[in-house]
């Protein structure tokens, strides 16, 4: 069956079908990743969004569920060059085509997606709709394109109920996870220091939190524009009035600096990939990471007397990390749960479970 992506700039790729056939509009990103696809479409921050794979060869692998980072796919549509038919490895379990049709998400290959993350590098990220219609009418596609909006994402992605995870090694202390869209490796590096995990819906309050005797809180990752969610940013400020230790990963770090006093913005076609480089301004030393937000803490409205910039971005000087004069808190706009390159940041962990172990405030709420 033929398909066709109508971007909102009026460009037009033509290709065949895969996955779910209906019609499906989304804001168009590109990831630069060549493994990891399972992991991509099953990251909750993608929620609302069409992935464009830039590496043309996309399922050689095949699928399977110990690599999926949620119970399903969040992704909105799905677009690759070419689409490996079936899958080569022992851990395969199935393809990638029928995995998609499986959780109803739109896709389509034989795109030259190299020449679409052009596009989308040069003039932005962008709205976009897949249709396997033979007849359609351009300028009402362009109307829906155009007119569509992510929102009400975290909402969607978040869970219903607090889950408790046990430490995978001898229980040393208890964490709290608001959960905006947490990637499960992200539970289970905690999990694996010693660390039992409740992971809370994204909207509880903070006094449920500050009540329950925990030692340390993190923030999760999560989709969509971080200004949009007042009610979260309102309760992560009560979190940082606490002294209890904080650690908050790429939206969960933008939730907190919007609630310090700073402003976020959406760059141009944001960073998504698991190549990309930070370096720690502190030690000097760079390494390569695992990223996907479309929105970045504004450098200029970081006040030092209430944090100061601790990584930056290697290829463009943006925002990567915030250590904050209040003790014992820090955020990271990168994912160290992830394992890009051969020196990677999951130490970050390690540095949360000594603040949590030994901690420099006073502690209020926590219970040791």
């Amino acid at each position: 069956m033929k398909a066709t992506l109508i971007l909102a700039n009026g460009s037009v790729f033509r290709g065949q079908s895969i996955g779910a056939a209906a019609d499906r509009v989304c804001e168009m990103v590109f990831n630069t990743s060549m493994t990891g696809y399972q992991e991509i479409l099953t990251d909750p921050s993608y929620a609302g969004q069409g992935i464009v794979m830039s590496y043309p060869l996309i399922g050689n692998y095949g699928v399977n569920h110990e690599d999926s980072e949620s119970q399903r796919p969040w992704a909105s549509a799905f677009v690759v060059r070419h689409l490996a038919p079936r899958g080569s490895n022992f851990r395969c379990e199935g393809d990638l085509d029928s995995y998609l049709k499986e959780y109803d998400i739109t896709g389509i290959e034989g795109v030259d997606t190299r020449a679409l993350t052009r596009i989308l590098r040069s003039q932005g990220t962008m709205n976009g709709m897949i249709t396997c219609a033979e007849h359609f009418h351009m300028e009402d596609c362009l109307a829906r394109v155009r007119a569509y909006r992510v929102e009400g994402t975290v909402e969607r992605v978040t869970r219903s109920a607090p889950q408790v995870y046990p430490a995978v090694a001898e229980q040393r202390l208890r964490v709290a996870l608001l959960d905006y869209g947490v990637k499960q490796n992200m539970i289970r590096c905690l999990q694996d220091r010693g660390c039992q995990v409740t992971v809370y819906p994204a909207h509880t309050a903070a006094r449920t939190i500050l009540e329950g005797g925990f030692d340390g809180v993190m923030l999760s990752n999560g989709p969509g524009d971080p200004a949009d969610n007042d009610g979260l940013i309102r309760e992560v400020r009560a979190l940082y009035d606490s002294d209890l230790p904080l650690f908050a990963v790429c939206l969960g770090h933008q939730l907190l600096a919007l609630a310090t006093g700073a402003s976020t913005r959406k760059m141009t076609f944001g960073h998504r990939g698991g190549n990309h480089p930070v370096r720690d301004v502190a030690s000097g030393r760079a390494f390569i990471t695992s990223q996907n937000h479309g929105y970045v803490v504004t450098r200029d409205s970081v006040d030092p007397a209430v944090a100061e910039i601790s990584h930056v971005n290697v290829n463009e000087g943006s925002v990567e990390g915030l250590r904050y004069v209040r003790p014992d808190c820090f955020t990271v706009q990168f994912h160290p749960e992830a394992a890009p390159g051969p020196q990677d940041t999951e130490d970050l962990f390690d540095r949360f479970v000594e603040m949590m172990l030994h901690p420099t405030a006073r502690r209020k709420g926590g219970a040791r």
